[in-house]
């Protein structure tokens, strides 16, 4: 398969490049900067410069490439800006299903998130709502999903990933990352709130599994959904952070996501382990230090 793969140097894009190649994939991957482009040509895939904000581009570089399937896994987490964020998922999306429409790519996989649900007691499946009546700054985050998932949801055949709180190489749970300089700051609670996690690598395993699932949302989690106050301190140690005093508190939306339709109906499953696994390892070199 033909595979165009937007957000191709970000933390699930580096993974998944080399796995579409292991898979027998061709693939053609955009990136916004010449240095992306330079490392993804030595991945060996087709690789163009891009903005998928600019419309026009985007529409002749899908054209150009004549692909089977988009995979997005565009996002805009640099900096933490939820507002940015929610315009990568609105304006991107919206780009590359123009782009793929006027293409004639019946096919879409992507990116999504887990913890966009309505309130509730338990994990959520894909059965239940978004949290569409949300307060901001939350609502932010809900209408981008939601405008990522319907925009997505025009092609033929559009399968939207999911996925927990991504950690691993090149996300906000690496050290010196988002998460650390939140903790160094006092502003992460150890409460409630539940979260259920993934690995990049088996964000990316995912995504490529899905070039052949049906139509529809997936869970794509661990195993562990986690309260703040279980993982929080696991981090914390391993990055050499004192730990928040634990509490209960937990808005009703932080309730994690329940994996068991990826699990029973693709055979779907993490293997990169679980948060637990990954934060834990985080401590190794400081350990021998």
């Amino acid at each position: 398969m033909h595979v165009f793969l937007a957000g191709a140097t970000g933390a699930v894009g580096r993974q998944l490049v080399p796995l579409l190649h292991r898979a027998g994939h061709r693939v053609t991957a955009a990136s916004r900067s010449e240095g992306g482009v330079a490392w993804l040509r030595e991945q060996g895939a087709d690789a163009v410069r891009l903005d998928v904000l600019d419309r026009g581009a985007t529409a002749e570089a899908v054209a150009a490439a004549a692909p089977d399937a988009i995979v997005h896994q565009l996002t805009a987490l640099a900096d933490g800006s939820l507002a940015e964020n929610a315009r990568i998922r609105r304006e991107g999306t919206r780009s590359l299903v123009d782009a793929a429409r006027r293409a004639g790519v019946p096919r879409i996989v992507a990116q999504s998130i887990c913890w966009a649900y309505g309130p509730g007691d338990e994990p959520a499946d894909e059965t239940e709502a978004l949290d569409t009546g949300a307060p901001e700054p939350r609502a932010t985050t809900v209408d981008g999903v939601l405008a990522l998932e319907l925009a997505a949801a025009e092609l033929p055949e559009a399968v939207v990933l999911r996925y927990g709180m991504l950690h691993g190489p090149g996300t906000w749970y690496e050290p010196g990352g988002l998460i650390e300089q939140r903790l160094r700051r006092g502003e992460l609670a150890a409460d409630g709130a539940v979260t259920s996690f993934l690995h990049v690598t088996d964000a990316a395993r995912a995504a490529v599994a899905a070039l052949y699932w049906p139509s529809g949302a997936v869970n794509i989690v661990d195993d562990e959904p986690a309260p703040a106050r279980k993982w929080v301190p696991v981090l914390a140690r391993a990055l050499g952070v004192a730990a928040p005093e634990p509490s209960s508190d937990r808005p009703r939306w932080a309730r994690g996501a329940d994996g068991g339709l990826a699990r029973t109906a693709y055979g779907w499953r993490p293997v990169e382990g679980s948060w637990r696994t990954s934060f834990e390892r985080l401590g190794g070199p400081r350990a021998g230090s």
